[in-house]
């Protein structure tokens, strides 16, 4: 895609007030995005120019994790009870940019309490803990796009 043409839509984007915009041209694709209404942000841009290649994707980083073994040695998966993800979507750790995280590792939730949000199709699904426990493991990052039965967290 012409560097031109994508400094158009820049400009587009930052004159509208519009959160985001994605253009696919064949196999060229690029997404802008504002980020958080209200905060005064620069557009970030990303240009993918070739489909995403299936394959598994890397283990996310774990808050409170130990640190990653070395190379050849398997990393020891938590144990205990998995919540998974029910959608693909984006996993929100808190219910808004700025507000306290409906759960951290170490704090005992029970069952239908809320443990994430994930964001689909513009839609916000609330995940919800599915038995008593105590959260040992919160899989995925914040923001981060999820897959269909993907672990979001370890329960103990």
């Amino acid at each position: 895609m012409d560097l031109r043409k994508v400094k158009t839509l820049i400009d587009l984007v930052q004159q509208s007030g519009i959160a985001e915009l994605e253009i696919t041209e064949g196999e060229e694709k690029v997404r802008i995005s504002r980020g958080v209404a209200g905060a005064q942000q620069a557009p970030v841009v990303t240009q993918v120019l070739a489909p995403p290649q299936a394959g598994p994707a890397p283990a996310p980083a774990v808050a409170g994790a130990p640190a990653a073994p070395a190379e050849g040695e398997a990393a020891p998966a938590p144990e205990g009870h998995v919540i998974r993800s029910p959608m693909v979507g984006t996993f929100y750790r808190a219910s808004g940019p700025g507000a306290k995280s409906f759960v951290e590792i170490g704090q005992t939730v029970k069952a239908g309490e809320t443990l994430c949000i994930i964001e689909a199709m513009k839609l916000l699904n609330e995940i919800e803990a599915d038995q008593d426990g105590t959260v040992k493991a919160i899989m995925v990052e914040n923001g981060q796009p999820v897959e269909y039965g993907e672990p979001l967290f370890i329960l103990g």
